[in-house]
């Protein structure tokens, strides 16, 4: 599974400007949403599957990034989107360090297959120290896209 699988390039932030746990996922909602990924009606919905997954214990992973994740109907197809925020957000992380590399996952209410590889891509990609970096200095989404990008391509190939 590559990355490109299921991250949204139109829902890619150099820049997140919430500084709680529950306004990340709402801004990184709203990226899905802005990308056309599901319809403005289901946002509240969304966002209450991601935080009580939340409440059942963080998905911030350590080392900077979170991987807060649901399943819903509002989509058909897992998806997710990235966003990076430069100050970090206590996002209750097993290190006690904020996190700044936030990959929002959503996965139809039927699939474990893929959600599970998902994460396991996501979290092999951001063990590379070098990455979490390049991620965290980006100064754009476009600089964001081609480091997964080139990635992807290493460790498909």
């Amino acid at each position: 599974m590559k990355m490109s699988d299921f991250l949204c390039s139109k829902a890619v932030t150099s820049d997140l400007k919430a500084t709680t746990k529950e306004g990340v996922i709402q801004e990184l909602v709203q990226l899905l949403i802005d990308a056309g990924v599901f319809e403005k009606s289901s946002k509240n919905k969304v966002i209450e599957i991601l935080m009580a997954r939340e409440a059942l214990g963080s998905t911030a992973i350590g080392q900077g990034i979170a991987i807060p994740h649901g399943k819903s109907d509002c989509v058909e197809k897992l998806i997710g989107c990235l966003g990076i925020s430069k100050q970090g957000v206590d996002f209750d992380s097993l290190d006690g360090e904020p996190a700044h590399i936030f990959f929002l996952l959503i996965a139809p209410i039927d699939s474990a297959g893929p959600h599970l590889k998902a994460l396991a891509r996501i979290s092999r990609l951001l063990k590379d120290k070098f990455i979490r970096d390049s991620l965290k200095a980006a100064k754009d989404e476009k600089i964001m896209l081609k480091i997964i990008e080139q990635e992807n391509a290493r460790l498909s190939g």
